[in-house]
């Protein structure tokens, strides 16, 4: 799996090497905290839009950003590793930036994915994606799943559990 998780400072060198070799990059990311369903069933459709998959996860203190205290829940190098296991992805990039324009700008991929929660136009980099000549598409099943939602329901019947006993 490590072979598969590159160094953020090599991401504009691995784009590079891609568009030389006359692959279709796609790109997705997230914090995938908990890795669930939703998540699988969004890389997948993003790897459908093209030949390889490069995936950008949030570092540690960009999701403490983005979810407040106390989140992640795993440290960044085993949410890295967790995501570079899954047969659609071909690459991992970790990244500390608080959104993914800069990595966009680096790796150039043809084709940014985002998840339902989004419409094509309501996607916060799409002008980073038109400046780059790049698309952006939405892939996934709906969103009915969401780590927040999982952590919710954990505590709740971890609860439940203790209160019976």
């Amino acid at each position: 799996m490590r072979t598969k998780i590159v160094p953020r400072d090599q991401a504009g060198a691995l784009g590079e090497r891609l568009r030389r070799e006359g692959r279709r990059i796609a790109f997705a990311n997230g914090c995938f905290e908990i890795l669930h369903v939703g998540h699988v069933r969004f890389l997948q459709g993003a790897k459908e839009q093209g030949d390889v998959l490069v995936v950008g996860v949030n570092s540690d203190r960009s999701v403490a950003g983005l979810k407040g205290s106390g989140r992640p829940l795993l440290p960044e190098d085993a949410r890295a590793e967790l995501v570079a296991a899954l047969r659609c992805v071909d690459y991992v990039v970790v990244f500390d930036e608080p959104t993914a324009d800069q990595i966009l700008r680096d790796l150039r991929p043809h084709v940014q994915c985002k998840g339902p929660d989004y419409t094509e136009e309501s996607v916060p980099e799409r002008s980073v994606m038109d400046e780059l000549g790049g698309i952006v598409r939405i892939v996934g099943d709906p969103k009915n799943h969401s780590t927040r939602d999982l952590l919710a329901d954990i505590a709740r019947r971890a609860k439940a559990v203790t209160s019976d006993k």
